[in-house]
């Protein structure tokens, strides 16, 4: 500044011009140099540290790159130039101080955010992220972050010590607990959710009365967003899924089977016992020879033994066609090669109602797929439909339009039977 002064001087300026233009040389100098280390800093150093990145092995360190850490640390070093230079304007060297560490501590504040943000993606990037999610305790370290950055920078403008700030805190905890309350509530839940292993990013979770029913896509500490399998996107506040009932699949992605529990209506009215020629006939299935063979054996035994009367099927014991039927049906489903052999395989009959006797199927199937479960499913029961007819069955329907259409146009009901 001194030498600037000497050399306007000696144009023969009146002291308050040169004071002037002086300042005015200087400030468009400290911004020359300002801008001069500023693309130094991008064009070359910042340009070095990324080939550095790229050329290493590691995928850490170009996460970091990709949330811009480096980038935004550069912003610090026109920043202190100015700060240092301050003291070349003494009337003005307390108010661009000031401004210049308000600006460095904001900068810091954001270096640190995509720091944060860097460290969560690179913990994504692991399989653990999805059984240990950290987004929740990241969002509450930058809502710290920020909090501890705002205070820094309004002590700085005012010029009191941090802690004088933050003692004053202590009466707005109220007004502070209402403000962050979710946050607080989400935080101790999703420490919950993590501890106790509820819910992972990707699960399959279904929550009626949230209307979710779909893949978790993400955990933030106030809410669990599920993507439905409408495509719709439900977000759940963190702290539902720990007040609130909710069912969670992943058991069943995890076993690799998935559960087909579906009853098949017969019309009581077709249940018979067996007659020879449905014997014989049943003796030519496959899945059915040996069964029909030493049932028979074992039946003829036990009558024989207690010297039955069988010239009526009421006496002693007999084969039923849906006794035979729900036999086929477990051979059939334990031969079938996407049914899960180790997992439970039940054919079994409940209580008959006004539809008829439930016949229910209970097994899993060995791919937890929706599609290919939907088709396997499909497939069972196309079949024990198509088939219950050789067995002397009927599936029951109540009657339709087409049924009552049959009736008027049978000869019965034209003679008036």
């Amino acid at each position: 500044m001194d030498f600037i002064k000497n050399q306007l001087d000696g144009y023969g300026m009146s002291e308050q011009t040169i004071v002037y233009l002086s300042s005015m040389i200087m400030v468009l100098f400290i911004a020359l140099i300002s801008i001069l280390a500023n693309i130094i800093t991008k064009k070359i150093v910042l340009k070095t540290i990324i080939h550095i990145v790229n050329s290493n092995r590691y995928t850490w360190d170009n996460i970091i790159v990709e949330k811009k850490v480096f980038h935004k640390l550069s912003h610090l070093v026109p920043a202190i130039i100015i700060y240092f230079s301050a003291s070349i304007f003494p009337s003005y060297q307390v108010l661009i101080e000031k401004a210049a560490m308000t600006y460095m501590i904001i900068v810091t504040i954001m270096v640190f955010n995509a720091l944060l943000n860097a460290f969560d993606a690179i913990y994504r990037s692991f399989e653990i992220s999805k059984i240990r999610p950290i987004k929740g305790y990241i969002q509450v370290a930058n809502i710290i972050l920020f909090i501890i950055g705002g205070i820094v920078v309004i002590s700085n403008l005012i010029g009191q010590n941090p802690l004088i700030i933050l003692s004053g805190l202590g009466a707005l905890s109220a007004v502070l607990m209402l403000v962050f309350k979710d946050s607080i509530l989400g935080l101790v839940a999703g420490i919950q959710l993590s501890s106790n292993d509820m819910v992972r990013v990707g699960d399959w979770i279904e929550m009626p009365k949230y209307n979710a029913d779909g893949d978790v896509i993400d955990i933030t500490l106030n809410t669990v967003k599920v993507m439905n399998f409408d495509k719709t996107i439900t977000m759940i506040p963190s702290y539902a899924l720990i007040s609130d009932s909710f069912k969670n699949w992943r058991g069943m992605q995890v076993s690799g089977g998935r559960r087909i529990k579906r009853s098949f209506y017969i019309d009581t009215s077709s249940i018979s016992f067996c007659t020879q020629d449905m014997i014989e006939e049943f003796q030519k299935i496959h899945y059915l020879s040996d069964y029909v063979t030493t049932r028979l054996n074992e039946i003829n035994a036990y009558n024989m033994e207690h010297q039955i009367n069988t010239d009526s099927k009421v006496n002693g014991r007999q084969l039923t066609n849906v006794g035979v039927f729900r036999e086929y049906i477990h051979q059939y489903l334990r031969n079938h090669p996407k049914i899960h052999k180790d997992m439970t395989l039940i054919v079994r009959q409940l209580a008959p109602g006004d539809n008829g006797l439930p016949l229910e199927i209970y097994t899993f199937t060995n791919d937890i797929n929706w599609a290919v479960y939907e088709s396997i499913q499909a497939d069972i029961f196309d079949h024990i439909f198509a088939v219950a007819p050789t067995f002397g069955l009927r599936a029951f329907q109540n009657p339709t339009g087409h049924d009552i259409v049959q009736l008027k146009e049978s000869p019965e009901y034209s003679r008036g039977y």
